[in-house]
């Protein structure tokens, strides 16, 4: 019964890391900027994302433009897209496989098949965690490196953004669940759902006294 809560903990903390991944991949707003101007009412907070840039004017309009050339971007910018891409295919193959092993589902045969599952599809969110904490870590090198950098001027400089935390609390997310599904799913415990053994009824005896007819009998 423990190892089954353990695997249903599992399972939700993957379905958020997951979730999370996917979603700090696609938003815009890794790097943050805010250019005030001359006054508040000529603000514009500049976002920069994987895939495309936007800008947000203090009149409410909001324009985004998609990044289509690769090599034209920076080095942090091409590995975590790469990386962020990947941590999604793994986390999502990684859930669906461990989903297949855990207890509570009836799939997967017997204990010992739905244990290899369990323990593949925790590695996959595990490679899916360190995939995800390679980009937010490296991203924020590079945005804190450039802000404390005095050569830069203060209208290029960025702070990190939503994006980035989002990554980072999804990619422990998934190492934490991964972890589990790898040590804590197991155990080799008896669960309720296998169905019982089959019993062997032995072959009713003869009462005593009563004899086979011969057929010798009635010749």
């Amino acid at each position: 019964m423990a190892s089954v809560c353990l695997q249903l903990l599992a399972f939700a903390l993957a379905f958020c890391g997951v979730s999370g991944v996917l979603a700090a991949t696609l938003l815009p707003n890794w790097m943050v900027n805010l250019d005030t101007g001359s006054n508040v009412i000529t603000a514009i907070v500049q976002l920069q994302g994987l895939w495309m840039d936007c800008t947000c004017y203090s009149t409410g309009m909001f324009s985004c433009t998609l990044k289509f050339s690769v090599l034209s971007l920076p080095a942090h910018v091409q590995a975590a897209r790469a990386t962020m891409v990947l941590a999604c295919v793994l986390a999502a193959s990684g859930i669906c496989t461990a989903t297949v092993g855990m207890q509570c589902i009836r799939l997967g045969g017997d204990r010992e098949s739905k244990s290899h599952a369990a323990f593949a599809g925790g590695l996959c969110l595990m490679t899916a965690g360190i995939s995800g904490l390679i980009p937010t870590v490296w991203y924020t090198k590079e945005i804190i490196a450039n802000f404390l950098d005095l050569t830069v001027p203060e209208s290029n400089k960025h702070e990190p953004g939503g994006a980035v935390y989002i990554g980072f609390i999804a990619a422990l997310l998934l190492l934490i669940s991964g972890t589990i599904f790898c040590t804590f799913c197991l155990k080799k415990d008896p669960e309720a759902w296998l169905p019982p053994p089959k019993q062997q009824h032995p072959p009713a005896a003869k009462p005593e006294g009563s004899s086979a007819y011969n057929l010798k009998d009635y010749v």
